[in-house]
C-alpha cells in the first residue's frame, strides 16, 4: 500500500503535491500528526522526497474555485508562493479539480487567479503589492529605501509584501549577489524590523527590462527561484525608477516575466507573473507494515 504524490517544479523551486485523501491515508497510518510534520518529513532531501514546499489542494471552499494548504519545507505556513501557485494551477487543472484554465485560488494572501496558457506556461494575477508598513508587516514607519545594519555592512532596501513579506536590496553590477544572500540572508530574515520574518532579495539591474536576482527564502534559505520575490523586486525597481513596467527576472533556476503598470504614487494595480510549471515525477510513498 502506498500514498500517491506528485513532484513539480517552477524554475527549480520544487514542491510535493498530494491530494487530500492521500494525505489522510498517511495521517491514518500515523506517518505524521499533521500537515506541518508531513511537510517536514516529505520535503527532507535525505530522508524524504525532497522539496522546497508541500501543497495539498482544498476543494472544500466557497470563496473561490479551489483553495490550498501550503507549507514551507520547515513546516511553517506561507501566505503565498509564486512558483508554487503555478505548479498548483497546472496540477489541479490536469486532475480535473477545476474545469476552466483560469480560476480563483483561496490562499492566506487572498484570492489569487492563475491562468494556464496555450504554451504550457502559467500567468498569475498576483494581486496588488502591499506598501503599508503595518500590513507587510514592517515595524519602521518608512519601508522604502530603509537602511539595516547587518554584521559588517549596511544594506538599503525596500520592504514590500506580495501577500508575504520581502526586503529587496539592489546592488552594484559587479556584486556577487549569491554570496551576499548566503552570508546575510538569514540575519536579515530574522531582523527585528520584520515581526513575521521576511524573504530577502539581492538584485542587480541588467537593463531597463532585465533583473538578475538571488533569494534567501523565509523558511527555506537559498532557493533556485521565488515568484513572489520576483514580483516584489520588480515593484521595488519600478518605484525606484530603475526598470520599466515589463521585466524579465532571471533567477538561479530560470526566468519569469513580471508586468506591473503601477508606480510609487499609484500602486493600486495588480502584478502579473508568467512562468513555467513542470512535472518532475509521480510516485508512491510506501506505507509501513
Amino acid at each position: 500500500m502506498g500514498i500517491k504524490i506528485t513532484k513539480m517544479q517552477g524554475c527549480g523551486n520544487d514542491f510535493v503535491i498530494m491530494d487530500y485523501d492521500e494525505y489522510n491515508r498517511g495521517y491514518d497510518a500515523k506517518l505524521w500528526t499533521g500537515m506541518s510534520e508531513a511537510a517536514k518529513k516529505l520535503c527532507d532531501r535525505n530522508f524524504g522526497i525532497g522539496a522546497d514546499g508541500f501543497i495539498v489542494p482544498n476543494t472544500n471552499t466557497e470563496e473561490a474555485d479551489i483553495g490550498w494548504f501550503f507549507y514551507n519545507s520547515d513546516g511553517t505556513t506561507a501566505q503565498m508562493c509564486g512558483n508554487g501557485i503555478r505548479c498548483f494551477a497546472k496540477y489541479v487543472y490536469n486532475k480535473g479539480l477545476v474545469s476552466a484554465k483560469e480560476f480563483g485560488v483561496k490562499t492566506l494572501a487572498g484570492i489569487i487567479k492563475p491562468k494556464i496558457l496555450d504554451d504550457g506556461q502559467v500567468r498569475v494575477n498576483m494581486s496588488k503589492p502591499i506598501l503599508e508598513p503595518e500590513k507587510i508587516p514592517f515595524l519602521p514607519i518608512n519601508n522604502l529605501n530603509y537602511k539595516i545594519s547587518v554584521k559588517d555592512k549596511i544594506f538599503e532596501g525596500s520592504a514590500i509584501s506580495m501577500g508575504n513579506p520581502h526586503f529587496v536590496i539592489f546592488t552594484e553590477q559587479d556584486t556577487d549577489i549569491l554570496a551576499l544572500a548566503k552570508e546575510y540572508g538569514h540575519t536579515l530574515e530574522t531582523s527585528f524590523e520584520f515581526p513575521e520574518k521576511t524573504n530577502v532579495e539581492f538584485a542587480k539591474v541588467i537593463s531597463e527590462d532585465k533583473i538578475d536576482l538571488r533569494v534567501w527564502e523565509r523558511g527555506c534559505g537559498i532557493t533556485l527561484a521565488c515568484g513572489t520575490g520576483a514580483c516584489a523586486t520588480t515593484v521595488a525597481g519600478i518605484i525606484n525608477g530603475l526598470v520599466e513596467h515589463s521585466v524579465d527576472v532571471k533567477l538561479l533556476g530560470g526566468t519569469v516575466h513580471i508586468d506591473w503598470p503601477g508606480n510609487k504614487y499609484d500602486a493600486e494595480h495588480d502584478v502579473y507573473m508568467t512562468g513555467p510549471a513542470d512535472y518532475v515525477f509521480n510516485a508512491e510513498l510506501i506505507l509501513p507494515n
